[in-house]
């Protein structure tokens, strides 16, 4: 599917540069099987909007940002039940919990200018407008609405660092664009700690503003031009709380102003009444104006919104083309949107000259690689980046040295844990960096320094003050008592210790494999074998009381989760897990009360991130993303086969509402992929793939060594939902997982399904995946 789009894209592309028509009427491109709104309601949050692969810029329509308190739902800036739209921003996440961004937030308007957003319930109260979902476009790279309110077509797209609009006016009104830098996604009274706006002598606009988010002190900046003259300006402060201002510059009136500064500005760019249409492009940068008008200047060249447009679909189709895909269409279409989804971050965070800024707030500079930020590590180890190491390798070696970089420049020199543009936020818990990496290195990618790379990893896991490590160093686990949610953090510092026992053993450093392997088994200083549950731990050594299985919160013992949902996050340690649990019996039957469980979704209204309920199982989450393949570590693989089905029917679908919880920077999204394809990486930092079932009839994945290799299904459809044989190049595959050498030496994985189970396939120990215990 992808190579014929991506011939019939570079057609395009190729007419466009030869002079295709640079207006609104030009020849559309064969978009990819892309739905962008797919997520975009309900708890999904991502956002329907253009960018490119990995890009800097995500260019999106927000539809409200309304007080933090209030904001979960709109963590995209986009809600798609929202009747308005108050602007267009340049950045934004894709399917976080938490939220932040909404950069350089531009309106156009046709008519009355009005400087407040206004009321989306009271039309004409400010400059939001009202939409109609008819007149939306969203394709892989390009975005397009109807402002009803203006008369106006809005039409977005992107390159790496450059958003490019394009807006067409009704004629008899006057035409003008506003940009409004005090609103923010995830927003609250005093976050803009400083902004400045200026008009340049050339008619370049430029901006920066700091921001009180997230990431504390985060500044972003930005160089703005148009296709038409300016006939004028009115820059505006609109802080209405302060007690002094200094002493008043030239000018009186707004007009009369090149340049603003303060917290609450506002710019309105008059172009008079057009008989074409506006082009705007927006170069950003986190470390100065200056490099905001380099990357302008670079990556902004010319006014030819259609080849842009074109080059954005091209840049999509050489990300998607690894895999190929058969099947119906709505079934390419929500393969393809996950992909897609999967392929936004990290995203690009570096200006053309190579400066980027640091977790330490100074400006650095990347030295032959590209640096990349938004982190979301706590979701995105488990299954996002190991896609990204199978489909683009060369991009997962700069990952990397991404993260060596920024823990070069953390001021506690440790690997990022949940970082944008550069900074860190210390959201989430334990430090899965080292997982990223050693999972990196352990499945042959290369272009880093190795010695290096281990030596952030050991920084990172024995700085004492993060997490509590002090006392899970000295006691072995992490006291609840010191640190909140210390069961669920000492499971997840015991799996990281043991990715970096796995990167010291390769790397030949056996005293520091050691330290780390006896540490990776400290999960069983919170495993209580009296009530059959993970437990936090008091410093006293006892377990805190009271005790009860279903409780969740935010600090409480657990992370986003309750004791039936983090007693399985032993990933390094499968064996062990099932026999302190008593065996594959008592095993499997615990894991089919989790999923069978009659449960109140009420219980978890107090923790959003919770959704996607399935008995106990939470796949709106990520520390349940791992559960269903562990039955293939019991002996009983075809009752994964089965979970799985129950999962991908009903966490997953078409249209706005169609992912079940976030998308986490495209973790839920991977999830889909690794499963459509009939494997998983359970335990990242191996060279082991669980397997489940495929999801698709035939899939192929084209691998950076130049071999493919495919998954085969037959027959495909629901009457045949499990498992009979598998056979790897012919010969009959008797375990229930897949090496990382299978994949890379290229091949055919063929499924045999059947209606009924195989009971028998996959029940030897020898069948079953590794793990640090021996299986009993």
């Amino acid at each position: 599917m992808n190579h014929r789009l991506l011939r019939s894209c570079l057609a395009l592309f190729v007419a466009a540069a030869l002079g295709a028509a640079n207006t609104a009427q030009a020849a559309q491109p064969h978009a990819p099987e892309v739905d962008p709104r797919i997520g975009t309601g309900g708890d999904g949050h991502v956002f329907p909007g253009a960018t490119v692969p990995f890009g800097m810029v995500q260019l999106s329509p927000d539809t409200a940002m309304p007080d933090f308190k209030h904001a979960y739902k709109w963590a995209a800036g986009y809600q798609y039940n929202d009747p308005t739209i108050m602007g267009f921003s340049h950045t934004h996440f894709s399917g976080s919990g938490h939220s932040d961004l909404g950069d350089v937030l531009v309106m156009p308007i046709a008519g009355e200018v009005k400087l407040d957003p206004g009321d989306e319930k009271v039309p004409g109260s400010g400059y939001r407008s009202r939409f109609d979902h008819a007149t939306e476009v969203e394709q892989a790279g390009y975005y397009a609405v109807t402002l009803a309110d203006y008369g106006v077509r809005a039409e977005l797209t992107a390159n790496r660092r450059v958003g490019w609009h394009r807006y067409s006016f009704p004629a008899g009104k006057p035409a003008h664009l506003l940009i409004d830098l005090r609103p923010s996604i995830y927003d609250y009274p005093g976050k803009v700690l400083w902004s400045n706006l200026e008009v340049r002598a050339d008619g370049t606009v430029t901006g920066c503003r700091t921001t009180r988010g997230w990431a504390p002190g985060r500044e972003l900046c930005f160089a703005m031009r148009f296709n038409q003259p300016l006939r004028s300006r009115e820059l505006y402060s609109r802080e209405t709380d302060v007690v002094y201002k200094g002493f008043k510059g030239p000018g009186y009136q707004p007009q009369d102003q090149n340049a603003q500064k303060g917290r609450a500005l506002v710019g309105v760019f008059d172009f008079g009444e057009l008989s074409q249409p506006l082009l705007v492009k927006v170069a950003i940068s986190s470390v100065s104006e200056a490099n905001a008008i380099a990357n302008l200047d670079q990556d902004g060249k010319g006014w030819n919104f259609d080849a842009q447009r074109h080059a954005a679909l091209e840049a999509w189709n050489r990300a998607l083309a690894p895999i190929d895909v058969d099947g119906p269409k709505a079934l390419r279409t929500q393969f393809y949107t996950a992909l897609y989804h999967a392929l936004m971050s990290p995203s690009l965070s570096m200006d053309v000259n190579g400066e980027y800024r640091g977790p330490d707030y100074q400006v650095h500079r990347a030295d032959g690689f590209d640096f990349y930020s938004s982190w979301s590590v706590w979701d995105v180890y488990r299954a996002q980046q190991p896609l990204l190491m199978l489909m683009h390798p060369a991009r997962s070696s700069e990952f990397v040295r991404s993260l060596l970089a920024a823990q070069q420049s953390s001021p506690f020199g440790m690997l990022p844990v949940w970082s944008y543009q550069g900074l860190e936020t210390w959201c989430m818990t334990g430090y899965h960096s080292v997982a990223i990496i050693a999972d990196a290195y352990l499945k042959g990618i290369r272009g880093f320094d190795a010695d290096q790379a281990l030596k952030a990893m050991v920084s990172t896991a024995t700085y004492g003050d993060y997490g509590d490590l002090a006392d899970y160093m000295k006691l072995g686990y992490v006291p609840i008592d010191k640190e909140v949610e210390g069961g669920s953090k000492t499971q997840e510092y015991a799996y990281d210790d043991w990715a970096i026992a796995q990167m010291a053993k390769a790397l030949g450093k056996h005293d520091v494999y050691d330290t780390f392997e006896k540490r990776a088994g400290y999960w069983r200083n919170v495993w209580d074998p009296k009530t059959g549950f993970m437990r936090a731990r008091l410093s006293n050594g006892q377990f805190r009381e009271p005790f009860d299985p279903t409780s969740a919160g935010y600090g409480d013992d657990y992370t986003e989760a309750n004791a039936w949902q983090y007693s399985w996050y032993v990933p390094q340690d499968v064996a062990g897990l099932i026999t302190a649990m008593g065996g594959d019996a008592a095993f499997v039957h615990k894991l089919d009360e989790l999923f069978d469980a009659k449960v109140d979704p009420s219980i978890f209204k107090n923790v959003e991130d919770i959704t996607g309920l399935i008995g106990w199982y939470a796949h709106g989450n990520e520390p349940s993303h791992h559960i269903a393949y562990l039955y293939d570590y019991a002996g009983a693989p075809w009752k994964t086969q089965e979970r799985l089905k129950q999962i991908m029917d009903n966490e997953y679908g078409p249209g706005p509402a169609g992912l079940i919880g976030n998308d986490d920077l495209g973790q839920m999204s991977a999830w889909y992929i690794f499963t459509a394809l009939g494997f998983y990486p359970v335990t990242p930092a191996s060279d082991e793939y669980a397997i489940g079932r495929p999801f698709v009839p035939r899939a192929a994945i084209h691998l950076g060594n130049g071999r493919t290799f495919t998954v085969t299904a037959t027959p495909f459809d629901n009457a045949h939902p499990y498992v009979g044989e598998i056979t790897l190049n012919g010969k009959p595959l008797d375990r229930v997982y897949l090496k990382h050498a299978d994949i890379l030496a290229g091949g055919e994985l063929h499924f045999t399904m059947q209606a009924t189970p195989n009971k028998h396939w996959g029940q030897a120990i020898s069948a079953r995946p590794t793990a640090m215990s021996p299986y009993r």
